[in-house]
C-alpha cells in the first residue's frame, strides 16, 4: 500500500488532501494572477485559490444562462478580475460585467447592532487602506464591456440597466445591503443563473447565513454552503 498524501491545499481556512490539480494550470494560473492584481503595481499574496476556482466555476456555469454579469463588493477587484482573464471576457459581448462598491470600505451606519459585537467594523481598518478606485480603472482598463459602478447599495442598484443577469457575486460583509442587492436582483436572474455569496458559511457571518437562509426558504431555493466559506444559489427552471 503506497504512503497517504499530504493535505493538497492548506489556506484561507480550508484544508483538503483531495484533488487539486487545477492549481497546476496555466490558465487558472493566468486568471489568478490577474485576480491578484491591484491596479497594475501591486499584488496581493492571499492565497484563496479554492475561492477563486468556485467562483471561476459560477461564472462558466452562468455563461450557459442569460443576462450580465454582476459583482457587489468588489474590493480589488480578485473574484471579477479572475473571472475576465477566465472567461476572456471581452469576447462575451454583448453581456455586461457590473462591478458595484463604495471603493472606500464598508458604511458602518449599515451594520446592525449584532454584527457589530462580532467585530465586523474592524474590516474597514483593512478594506480602507486597500479599496481604490482609480486603482480599479486601472485594473480594468483593458478590458471590454465592464462598468464600474461606485457608491453604497443600495443607492445604486438601480444605476444597473440590465434586463437579465446570469452571475451575481455577493460579498458586502453585512446583511443588509446584501439582502438588499440579492432582492433587487433575483426577478432578473434568469434560469440557470448563478449567485455566489462569499460570506456565507464563514463563522463570524452568522446573520448572514441567517437572512440568506430566510431568503432562500421564502424563495424555495436551497443554498449549497462550501467548505471555502462560501454559498452557491442556482436559480431553477421552473
Amino acid at each position: 500500500m503506497s504512503a497517504p498524501l499530504g493535505p493538497q491545499f492548506q489556506a484561507d481556512g480550508l484544508v483538503t488532501f483531495h484533488n487539486s490539480d487545477f492549481l497546476n494550470s496555466q490558465r487558472f494560473k493566468a486568471a489568478y494572477n490577474f485576480g491578484m492584481m491591484v491596479g497594475n503595481d501591486r499584488k496581493l499574496d492571499l492565497h484563496i485559490e479554492w475561492r477563486v476556482w468556485v467562483a471561476l466555476w459560477a461564472a462558466e456555469q452562468a455563461l450557459c444562462a442569460v443576462g450580465d454579469f454582476v459583482e457587489c463588493g468588489v474590493h480589488t477587484g480578485i473574484l471579477s478580475g479572475a473571472i475576465a482573464v477566465w472567461t476572456n471576457w471581452p469576447t462575451q459581448a454583448p453581456r455586461t460585467m457590473w462591478l458595484l462598491d463604495t471603493f472606500d470600505g464598508m458604511p458602518e451606519d449599515q451594520l446592525s447592532d449584532a454584527e457589530k459585537k462580532l467585530g465586523l467594523a474592524d474590516y474597514n481598518q483593512t478594506y480602507r487602506g486597500m479599496d481604490d478606485l482609480a486603482r480599479i480603472r486601472q485594473k480594468f482598463e483593458p478590458v471590454a464591456n465592464v462598468k464600474i459602478v461606485p457608491g453604497r447599495v443600495p443607492d445604486t442598484l438601480a444605476t444597473v440597466t440590465a434586463e437579465k443577469v446570469a452571475y451575481l457575486s455577493i460579498d458586502m460583509n453585512m446583511a443588509l445591503p446584501e439582502i438588499a442587492a440579492v432582492t433587487h436582483f433575483w426577478p432578473k436572474l434568469s434560469p440557470g443563473g448563478v449567485i455566489l455569496l462569499d460570506d456565507y458559511n464563514w463563522l463570524p457571518h452568522v446573520n448572514q447565513k441567517a437572512a440568506f437562509d430566510a431568503f432562500a426558504k421564502a424563495h424555495g431555493v436551497p443554498i449549497l454552503g462550501l467548505p471555502t466559506g462560501q454559498g452557491v444559489i442556482v436559480k431553477p427552471h421552473r
